[in-house]
């Protein structure tokens, strides 16, 4: 699965009609279609899709014709997100009537042109599950663990100090906790 960290766009014209797809991380697609709605008075539409993942790991997906003729708009979009395999991303495509009809298939070929050129200059990430681990620890390994972390670029880190012992959390993707604790194995007590 792949991802995006930043805000993209991407404007396509076909027969006097303007799309402007928008591509932004998950956290940030509310928000935008508000900004956009209020940039954009003008617009006829605002066709959505987005995919994201919830709390149990399962791939959450909808979209929006937002009164372009049913299936013409949010489905072509979301079906370019399925086949990018992107997650935790949605789209906004902001459309323009230049005057000219374009037909089911038209606006199908319209709204996917769109979604694919704004994904062709986007930068995509490989998507790497992070998890939250805790272990404790003796003050006296501390730089030891410190050292560990810092080579296994672990920067998401919170301590506890206590009387005779350190609690840490740290949060990263599975395969980097692996090598973090089969480095550290005897040393620390996982939590």
């Amino acid at each position: 699965m792949k991802i995006v960290d930043a805000h993209y766009t991407q404007t396509l014209a076909v027969k006097q009609s303007k799309f402007i797809a928008h591509l932004v991380p998950f956290y940030m697609y509310d928000s935008l279609l508000v900004a956009l709605q209020k940039e954009h008075p003008k617009a006829r539409h605002f066709v959505t899709a987005f995919r994201h993942l919830n709390a149990f790991d399962q791939i959450v997906e909808g979209s929006s014709d937002d009164g372009e003729p049913r299936g013409t708009s949010g489905k072509p979009t979301l079906a370019v997100l399925q086949g990018h395999d992107l997650i935790n991303a949605g789209m906004i495509t902001v459309r323009y009537f230049g005057g000219t009809k374009l037909g089911t298939g038209g606006l199908v070929r319209a709204y996917s042109d769109a979604a694919n050129r704004v994904i062709d200059v986007a930068v995509l990430q490989t998507y790497n599950k992070e998890v939250r681990e805790h272990f404790t620890c003796h003050y006296s390994v501390m730089q030891r663990v410190d050292y560990a972390l810092a080579q296994c670029h672990i920067t998401q880190i919170e301590k506890q100090f206590e009387a005779d012992r350190v609690t840490v959390t740290i949060i990263a993707d599975e395969a980097v906790l692996s090598q973090f604790f089969s480095t550290l194995g005897r040393h620390i007590i996982r939590l």
